[in-house]
């Protein structure tokens, strides 16, 4: 037996207009000072106006939000009381509402304590509404949480299939301005979360044709919208890509390019889409010399060479190396600026805390210390995973 979970979807052109029918009395809106600054929370105060709503405002979520800043946020929402929690923005400002959200219902939780096994009983005081303005995480439609331990230099994936969003507002008007940069590290985000969420030891019927449309128009469109910013079709497709592959991934599981990832961004503070998409090729290569199948599959169903399996996922991993050349992203470690020495001194804490990664164990191969180790050794040199 598994599970489905979505949340209800506005999506589209004017989806903003959405927020002209919530029913409530007040509204909390978690964001960060610069979408406040581009006038982003002004318009969604706006919107929350026009349906009767107070609201206020919570502007101190930084990238890879921490758990001090989630314990404020939630304070602060304690004392306002609302009964809708919005989180505006990427990944990060999402992550926190919910899990400002978790402990604003439940203060007698800590927000490192969030788990899918215990019972939350939220919606007692409050929903939650995500709404996007970048193309990449799809954590408004998903009930994963990813905050940052800062005293252990250390990414905690965290959350309960109680956090999803009530409703999800995908306006792609709002990703029109991200920058080439932002635009490719969200766009690989999406990406990775498509096809670890499709080979996923966890993947499902359900879950697989969203994997496979979201890859699909990753591969197609985030030229696109990295090379013109003002290609509205581009920015559409994007801004679906990710909501689509967070439905996916999130009703399976991501895989060990998200373990990887987040052990360098939780020690190096690399952007997360830019890491994970960087781990993607050798984490697809590592997997598939002993399970090629699943990869296999999504190549064939994504029209790319596909003769034999060991051929199709080959295939795949060309075909997302080309794409990470296209847009300008790191395909190496020493290209993030990592210092060989440097990686070699925090190579224990990076492998501890990829192997505790729940992602590590429903990737098609499980890594042992002694292979995350090489692995991480491949990426920092660029060569082909072999092992």
């Amino acid at each position: 037996m598994w599970y489905f979970d979505s949340p209800k979807i506005v999506f589209g052109e004017g989806a903003l207009a959405h927020l002209h029918e919530i029913e409530g009395r007040r509204a909390f809106v978690v964001s960060d000072q610069n979408l406040a600054d581009l006038g982003f929370v002004e318009v969604v105060q706006d919107g929350l106006a026009r349906s009767g709503l107070d609201s206020e405002c919570f502007l101190e979520v930084e990238p890879d939000p921490s758990l001090g800043t989630v314990k404020r946020g939630a304070k602060a929402m304690a004392e306002y009381e609302p009964d809708w929690v919005v989180g505006l923005g990427g990944g990060s400002c999402m992550d926190a509402a919910k899990a400002m959200w978790v402990l604003y219902e439940r203060p007698d939780v800590q927000p490192e304590a969030i788990n899918p096994v215990e019972s939350l009983g939220l919606r007692q005081k409050a929903r939650l509404i995500a709404i996007p303005t970048t193309a990449g995480t799809g954590a408004e439609a998903t009930w994963m949480i990813v905050l940052t331990d800062t005293e252990d230099d250390r990414k905690l994936g965290l959350g309960s299939r109680e956090n999803l969003p009530d409703v999800a507002i995908v306006d792609p008007s709002l990703s029109r301005g991200m920058p080439p940069r932002l635009t490719a590290d969200t766009g690989l985000d999406a990406l990775t979360h498509a096809i670890e969420g499709y080979a996923s030891a966890w993947g499902n019927d359900f879950s697989d044709g969203l994997c496979v449309k979201a890859a699909d128009l990753v591969f197609r469109y985030l030229p696109r919208a990295y090379e013109d910013g003002s290609d509205d079709e581009a920015r559409e497709k994007m801004a679906n890509a990710a909501t689509l592959a967070g439905i996916g991934f999130g009703n399976s599981m991501a895989g060990l390019a998200h373990s990887l990832g987040h052990a360098i961004g939780g020690v190096f503070h690399t952007p997360h889409g830019r890491a994970v998409g960087l781990f993607l090729p050798y984490t697809i290569e590592y997997a598939a010399r002993e399970n090629p199948q699943r990869y296999s599959e999504m190549a064939r169903y994504l029209g790319l060479s596909s003769g034999s399996e060991e051929q199709g996922a080959a295939s795949l991993v060309q075909t997302v190396r080309d794409l990470l050349e296209r847009v300008e992203q790191p395909i190496t470690l020493a290209q993030l600026g990592i210092e060989r020495h440097v990686l070699l001194e925090r190579s224990d804490k990076l492998l501890d805390n990829a192997a505790n990664e729940a992602t590590t164990v429903v990737h098609p191969r499980i890594a042992s210390h002694e292979e995350l180790e090489r692995l991480l050794l491949c990426a920092y040199e660029g060569r082909a995973v072999g092992f």
